[in-house]
């Protein structure tokens, strides 16, 4: 569908999202990517050998027909006065970025229309992540469905709202990060109970998808659901918990929001 793409920033999400692409082998002619950081750069190409580095040159991806902006929020304004000399008018923007909103990017782009907002979650690595789109009001109801379509080589892209996506950063792009390290963990205590490698990995991935299915498909209620095993070994740190989750990510979403 596209002859190229550009990133401007060749950090985590930039390996996640060619990653997927190199995944499904579903690279475009050319991948442009800049970044300040020359070993940065020197990194993405040995895990992507196809990749063009373009130093720190911001104006070399901003040519592509896509240009990613995978910076964190406080940088992205500073790029966007230079981006604007070499950004094609039918080019389409793609901010990865939470907090930064459409009306703010196209503005630091002197009315740039064609900008694409999309809070990218890891598993897109695996093509399998959940990363929620809005769009601009430049875009036909056509040009979005193939978009879309384009995209789902990284999983599963809703359009949603735009002033939801602070949310699903905090939901969907950051929840791989509260459970991952409590998964691991139960793999070494598998390990360390006498189940092998392979036996812990496949008793661990199919534990999970029965319960996000019991969680979603069996009609309980949510303490109906928690009541089905009775014993309970960290029960007693459970309040603790829930209130990490309600104190700390109240605070970043209303961080990100602000």
């Amino acid at each position: 569908m596209f002859k190229s793409i550009g990133f401007i920033g060749g950090g985590r999400i930039t390996r996640i999202i060619l990653g997927g692409f190199d995944r499904k082998e579903k690279w475009p002619g050319k991948v442009i990517v800049s970044d300040a950081n020359n070993d940065v750069l020197k990194d993405l190409q040995k895990r992507f050998p196809k990749i063009e580095a373009a130093g720190g040159d911001i104006k070399k991806p901003s040519v592509a027909d896509v240009v990613f902006l995978a910076l964190h929020p406080p940088a992205i304004m500073g790029i966007l006065g230079e981006m604007q000399s070499t950004l094609r008018r039918d080019a389409i923007v793609v901010s990865l970025a939470p907090k930064i909103s459409i009306s703010q990017l196209s503005g630091g782009l002197d009315g740039f229309p064609r900008i694409i907002r999309m809070i990218p979650n890891a598993p897109a690595v695996v093509n399998n992540g959940y990363n929620p789109l809005a769009f601009s009001v430049a875009f036909s109801k056509e040009e979005k469905k193939k978009l879309r379509t384009w995209f789902k080589v990284l999983g599963d892209c809703p359009e949603v709202a735009e002033e939801k996506l602070e949310a699903y950063a905090i939901i969907t792009a950051m929840g791989p990060t509260y459970f991952w390290f409590q998964l691991y963990e139960l793999e070494d205590l598998g390990n360390s109970f006498g189940m092998a490698p392979k036996e812990v990995k496949e008793s661990v991935a199919k534990m999970l998808k029965g319960t996000i299915n019991t969680m979603t498909n069996s009609g309980l209620t949510p303490m109906e659901v928690m009541d089905l095993i009775p014993v309970k070994p960290l029960g007693e740190e459970e309040a603790n918990i829930r209130n990490i989750y309600r104190t700390k990510l109240q605070g970043l979403y209303n961080k990100l929001k602000g």
